[in-house]
C-alpha cells in the first residue's frame, strides 16, 4: 500500500492504525496476501507528518517511510512510493481514507477476475456517498470527469477517486513512463493502461468527503494543462523534424515569391494569381462589411459573379480574412501556397505513419511524395484548391475507422463535418478523392472479398450518417451555386485528357524536366497532371508485384492504374500515330459534376496511391528481416531504385517575375473624380481571363468601383453553359480584337449604337486605358466611339461618359 502524505499530522495516525489493522486481518484470510508492506511518502511536509509516520515504522517493520526534501506534488509522491514497492499488487489510497480501507475487498475480487487495475468509483449506480462535497466542487468534478473521459481515458467515469488497486508490475511500468507530478497523475497512469490494452475496471465504493482537502481552485487550470500535454504528448525529434523539413522545402520552392512580396508574380501562373488574390480580397471585404460571401457585383457589372460557383475556397479565405485585411491579398496568397503545401505533406505523413508503416522516415517519404509530386507542383503555380488537400487524409482515416467499427456513430459524425469543410476548400478535389475512394474500394473488394463483405454494412451505415450531418451544412451554399444568380450547369473546356506519354515524361518543374516536351503533352504549366517519369512507373510496378501478397497493395496498384487510364480522356491517342482509341472516361463524361472535370486531373488520384506504395517499399527496406549478404544486396538495390525513381522528379523553385504596376490613377485615388457611387469604371479593353489587370486595380482601390467583364466562371446562352469570363458583348469583342490585332476598325453608326447600349447596360461613368498592348490603336478606337478626345491623368487615358459628361 502506498499512502502519499503532505501536512497530514491531524489524521495520518488513525489512518495508519486502521490500515494496519485491516492488513493484519487479511493475512489469515484465504486468497489474500501473506505478506504486505505499507509505504508512506512524506511529500516535504513542514508539520509533524514525518514524525507520525516514523513512529508507525518503528512499531512495525513492514511500514516504510520515504521523504522528499520539498513538496513536489501528489503525483511525484505516489510515483516515489510505487517505484519503491515490491508487491504483486499495489494499492494507492489517500491519507484521509475518504474511501474506507474495507473497500479493498471489492477491488481485490475484481482483480482476481483478471483486471489489470481495479479503481474505486463514486459515479457508478452502486456507489454510496456518505458525506458530500460543496455543490461547486461537485459540479467542477463532474465537468472535469467528462472532459477527462473525452480527452484521455474513454469509458472511465471517475478517475480521481483516491483508492486504486493495480497489478504491481504493470503499475511500476506505468510510473516509470509517467511525467506528471500534480493532481492529474491518475489520468496519466490510466491512459497508459488504456494504451497498453490492460483492462481497467471501475468498482463502486463508499466515499465520504473529508475536511481539509489540498485541492485548491488553481488546481483545475493545472489539470486542464496536464490534459493538453497528455493529448498532444511530447513529440519525438523525428515528429518535429519531419514537419519542419516540409515547411522548409515549401518555403524554398516559394522563396522568390516571399522575397518579392507585393511586387512578385509567379511566372507560370498566367492570369490565375491575379484572380486568386482578388478572391481572397473580395472575401475579406465581404466579411469586413458583413456582405453575402456567396455573391458579388464588383466583377461582371451589373450581372455579378456567383462566388460559390467559383473556387473562392471559403474554408480558407474566410478564416484568413483578418490576415488579408491587415497585410493584403498578396500575403494571403503566399501563405496559402506555402502553408497549404507543407500542411498537406504533414497530413499525409500523419496518415501513412498511423495506418501503413512503422518507420517514421518511410512515412515522411510517402507524405513528401503526396504533397510534392509533379501534379501537385504543377497546380502549385496557380491552383491552391488542388494544393491545399490536408483534409483528405483525415477523411480517409475516418473511413477506415468506420470499417473497424470502434465508435461508428462518432466517427460518422466527424466524417460528415470533415466532408462539409472540404466542400468549402474545394469541390473538384473532393470529387476526385471520392472517385479514388470508389476505385480503391472496388479493387479491395476484388482482392479480399471476405474483408469487403465484413466492412460493407458499417461503412455504408456510417456514410449515411455522415451525409445526414454534412448536408445541412452545405445545402444552402450548394443550392446557391447550382441554382442561384449567375449559376451555370457545366464548363466548356473541351476534351483535355492526358497523352499516354505524359505519364512517363518529366514535368517542367521537375529536376529532369524538359519544358518543351512537357508543353507538347499538356494544356499549360498549371495542368501538368501526370509526368511521373518512367523510372517511377517501373518502380511502382515492381513494388506492387513484390508486395502483391498484401490485398491493400494490390488495391493501391489497381487504383493508380485505373486513375491513370481514366485520365487519358474520351479519346486516347496512340503514340506515333494520328489514331485514337475510345477511352473509359466516356462512361462518366456526361454525368452530373463529372461533365465539368478536366479529365487529365484524374491522374492526381495516382499521387496518394503511389505515395503509400513508396512508403511501404521504404518501410520494407528500413526493417530487414535477414542479415545475409543476399539480403544486404537486395536492400542496396532497393535504395538505388528508389533514388533513381525520385531524384528526377525533385521539384525546382517557382520562377517569379515583376508584376504589372498599378497606374497612379488608381493608387492615388484620382478615379474617385470620375466614377460616382453605384456606377462602374470600364477598363479598355474590357477585362477578360486573358487580361485580368483590372482585378488588381479594384483590390488597390479597396473595391470602390465595379467593372464589367472579369475573370470568373459564369453562364452563357439560354442553356446557361459555363464559360471562363463574361458573356460576350459587341463593345468588349470589338476592343479585344483591337488589342489582339493592333488594327483600328471601321467605326460606323452600328458600332456607336452598340457602344452606347453597352455603356447604359454597364452603368458606365468612365473608360480607362492603360496605354500598353496596342494602346495607340485602342485609344483611337475609343475616341471614335465616344466622339471626343480623352484626358491624360495618373498615367492613363480617361473618357468620361457618365451623365453630364
Amino acid at each position: 500500500m502506498v499512502v502519499p502524505a503532505y501536512e497530514e499530522e491531524g489524521r495520518l495516525a488513525p489512518t495508519l492504525a486502521a490500515v494496519r489493522a485491516h492488513l493484519e486481518t487479511l493475512e489469515a484470510a484465504p486468497g489474500r496476501p501473506a505478506t504486505w508492506e505499507l509505504i508512506v511518502v512524506d511529500d516535504g511536509s513542514t508539520d509533524g507528518t514525518a514524525d507520525i509516520a516514523a513512529a508507525a515504522a518503528a512499531d512495525e517493520p513492514r511500514v516504510r517511510v520515504l521523504r522528499t526534501p520539498a513538496n513536489r506534488g501528489k503525483g511525484h509522491a505516489v510515483r516515489t512510493g510505487v517505484l519503491a514497492s515490491h508487491g504483486r499488487r499495489v494499492l494507492v489510497t489517500d491519507a484521509d481514507l475518504a474511501t474506507p480501507i474495507e473497500e479493498l475487498d471489492h477491488l481485490w475480487q475484481r482483480m482476481d477476475e483478471g483486471a489489470g487495475a481495479a479503481i474505486g468509483s463514486r459515479a457508478l449506480p452502486g456507489s454510496r456517498i456518505d458525506v458530500r462535497q460543496h455543490a461547486l466542487r461537485e459540479a467542477l468534478g463532474r465537468a472535469g470527469a467528462r472532459l477527462i473521459r473525452a480527452a484521455a481515458v474513454p469509458g472511465i467515469r471517475d478517475t480521481q477517486c483516491g483508492f486504486k488497486l493495480f497489478d504491481g508490475d504493470k503499475v511500476r511500468a506505468a510510473f516509470e513512463r509517467s511525467r506528471l507530478d500534480g493532481w492529474s497523475f491518475d489520468v496519466e497512469i490510466l491512459r497508459f493502461f488504456h494504451a497498453q490494452g490492460w483492462e481497467v475496471t471501475e468498482v463502486p465504493v463508499r466515499w465520504s468527503h473529508q475536511a481539509g482537502s489540498k485541492v485548491r481552485p488553481l488546481a483545475y487550470p493545472g489539470v486542464l494543462a496536464d490534459l493538453l500535454r497528455m493529448r498532444v504528448g511530447r513529440p519525438a525529434p523525428t515528429r518535429l523534424a519531419v514537419p519542419a523539413l516540409f515547411f522548409f522545402c515549401a518555403f524554398l520552392l516559394y522563396a522568390g515569391l516571399w522575397g518579392a512580396l507585393g511586387h512578385g508574380y509567379l511566372a507560370d501562373s498566367g492570369s490565375d494569381q491575379a484572380q486568386w488574390e482578388w478572391f481572397f480580397a473580395v472575401t475579406a471585404d465581404n466579411v469586413a462589411h458583413l456582405r453575402d460571401p456567396l455573391f458579388t457585383d464588383l466583377q461582371n457589372a451589373p450581372l455579378g459573379v456567383n462566388l460559390m460557383a467559383n473556387t473562392v475556397m471559403l474554408g480558407l479565405s474566410v478564416p484568413l480574412a483578418p490576415l488579408t485585411l491587415a497585410f493584403g491579398a498578396h500575403v494571403t496568397w503566399a501563405v496559402v501556397l506555402t502553408g497549404g503545401l507543407a500542411v498537406t505533406a504533414c497530413s499525409w505523413y500523419w496518415l501513412i505513419a498511423k495506418r501503413f508503416v512503422r518507420s517514421r522516415w518511410a512515412a515522411a517519404l510517402g507524405g513528401a511524395f503526396c504533397a510534392f509530386a509533379p501534379p501537385m507542383i504543377s497546380h502549385g503555380n496557380a491552383h491552391p484548391n488542388f494544393l491545399v488537400l490536408f483534409m483528405i487524409p483525415p477523411i480517409i482515416d475516418r473511413l477506415l475507422r468506420l470499417c473497424e467499427g470502434g465508435r461508428p456513430t462518432r466517427d460518422a459524425v466527424v466524417l460528415g463535418l470533415f466532408l462539409a469543410y472540404q466542400v468549402y476548400l474545394g469541390e473538384e478535389p473532393l470529387l476526385l478523392a471520392v472517385t479514388g475512394f470508389a476505385l480503391f474500394a472496388l479493387a479491395y473488394a476484388i482482392a479480399d472479398p471476405d474483408a469487403a463483405r465484413a466492412v460493407a454494412r458499417p461503412l455504408l451505415r456510417g456514410l449515411g450518417i455522415a451525409a445526414a450531418v454534412s448536408l445541412p451544412l452545405v445545402i444552402y451554399p450548394l443550392s446557391h451555386q447550382f441554382f442561384g444568380p449567375q449559376s451555370y450547369h457545366s464548363v466548356l473546356h473541351g476534351q483535355v485528357g492526358n497523352h499516354p506519354m505524359a505519364l512517363l515524361e518529366f514535368a517542367t518543374r521537375s529536376l529532369a524536366g524538359d519544358p518543351g516536351v512537357a508543353a507538347s503533352l499538356s494544356l499549360n504549366r498549371t495542368e501538368e497532371n501526370a509526368f511521373f517519369g518512367w523510372p517511377l512507373v517501373l518502380l511502382t510496378v515492381a513494388v506492387t508485384v513484390h508486395l502483391r501478397h498484401q490485398p491493400r497493395v494490390r488495391a493501391l496498384g489497381c487504383t493508380a492504374l485505373a486513375a491513370a487510364v481514366l485520365s487519358l480522356g474520351q479519346n486516347i491517342p496512340l503514340p506515333g500515330t494520328d489514331r485514337t482509341l475510345p477511352g473509359p472516361w466516356r462512361l462518366v463524361a456526361r454525368l452530373p459534376l463529372f461533365e465539368s472535370v478536366i479529365e487529365s486531373r484524374v491522374a492526381m488520384v495516382c499521387v496518394p496511391a503511389l505515395g503509400i506504395l513508396l512508403a511501404l517499399a521504404c518501410d520494407r527496406l528500413a526493417t530487414p528481416r535477414l542479415r545475409s549478404e543476399r539480403e544486404r544486396s537486395r536492400r542496396l538495390l532497393g535504395w538505388t531504385a528508389l533514388a533513381a525513381a525520385l531524384l528526377p522528379i525533385v521539384p525546382t523553385p517557382y520562377r517569379t517575375v515583376e508584376r504589372d504596376p498599378v497606374p497612379a490613377f488608381i493608387t492615388d485615388g484620382t478615379w474617385r473624380d470620375h466614377v460616382r457611387p453605384g456606377r462602374s469604371l470600364v477598363p479598355v479593353p474590357v477585362p477578360a481571363p486573358a487580361d485580368p489587370r483590372a482585378l488588381t486595380w479594384q483590390v488597390r482601390a479597396d473595391f470602390g468601383f465595379a467593372f464589367p467583364g472579369g475573370y470568373f466562371n459564369g453562364p452563357w446562352g439560354p442553356d446557361r453553359t459555363g464559360i471562363y469570363g463574361p458573356e460576350p458583348r459587341a463593345t468588349s469583342d470589338l476592343l479585344n480584337r483591337v488589342r489582339e490585332r493592333g488594327e483600328v476598325p471601321d467605326i460606323g453608326p452600328a458600332q456607336r449604337r452598340d457602344f452606347q447600349a453597352d455603356l447604359r447596360f454597364w452603368r458606365a461613368d468612365a473608360l480607362v486605358l492603360d496605354p500598353r498592348d496596342n494602346g495607340a490603336q485602342l485609344r483611337e478606337t475609343v475616341t471614335r466611339l465616344t466622339g471626343k478626345e480623352p484626358e491624360r491623368t495618373g498615367g492613363v487615358w480617361v473618357w468620361d461618359v457618365g451623365a453630364g459628361s
